[in-house]
């Protein structure tokens, strides 16, 4: 009597999906660097099965590219992309800040998530000029996503979340000036704030605006480094 095969458990396969995406995101594996089945699963010290799934997975989702005939690389990071992501995005934002706003005023938002909310502002407003770029990006997504939440709207968390690897990839190019960090906070406070007396069209408002002009700073400053290694 045969026994049937165990299926690739795909708890492994998210695992080496999120270690390559993490490695994306913080440069150690940088644009343009060349990826194989053979070299992943060496990296990760896990075999190659998992590593093919996850290694799709991430072309799929446009992190990777292909390279010759059986390669991929790592995708650059492309300004025209990454400003119309953030235009979407920016539509997204105000439409969760304008959910949020009135979930507050009609008593039904998540007081966990408030709380949350408010804490992620006073530590991010906390963080000292010379705290490190992830922890940067980490407390910049931490904010966005509870406004995602408070919104109530699943759509609006799934849609930003799938592409939540490539904001973060360029966040780098700003968060990393501290006048600008200090101005971002401040505009989450003043977006945090609307919310919680119920200012509805100023929240939308001013989460749609700040999301704009971190677009178009991003992908300003993508463009000159863009001039600058041509």
């Amino acid at each position: 009597m045969a026994i049937a095969q165990l299926e690739l458990q795909p708890v492994l396969i998210e695992q080496v999906e999120n270690r390559l995406i993490d490695a994306i995101i913080d440069g150690t594996l940088a644009s343009g660097t060349r990826l194989t089945q053979e070299s992943a699963a060496a990296m990760l010290g896990v075999s190659r099965q998992p590593v093919s799934h996850a290694l799709q997975a991430l072309r799929r989702r446009g992190l990777l590219i292909e390279h010759g005939k059986r390669g991929l690389q790592v995708a650059p990071l492309d300004a025209s992309r990454i400003r119309d992501l953030y235009r979407v995005r920016a539509a997204l934002d105000g439409l969760a800040a304008e959910c949020a706003a009135n979930n507050v005023k009609r008593g039904i938002a998540d007081t966990t998530v408030l709380a949350h909310a408010r804490d992620t502002v006073r530590r991010g407003q906390a963080l000292p000029p010379d705290a490190s770029v992830s922890d940067r990006i980490a407390a910049d997504v931490a904010f966005h996503s509870a406004i995602h939440t408070l919104s109530n709207n699943s759509a609006i968390t799934e849609t930003v979340h799938a592409q939540w690897p490539h904001f973060m990839r360029s966040m780098a190019l700003v968060l990393t000036d501290n006048q600008i960090r200090a101005r971002v906070w401040n505009e989450h406070a003043g977006i945090l704030s609307a919310i919680l007396v119920h200012d509805v069209s100023g929240a939308a408002d001013l989460a749609r605006c700040h999301t704009e002009l971190a677009g178009e700073e991003t992908a300003t400053r993508l463009e000159r480094l863009n001039q600058q290694t041509a």
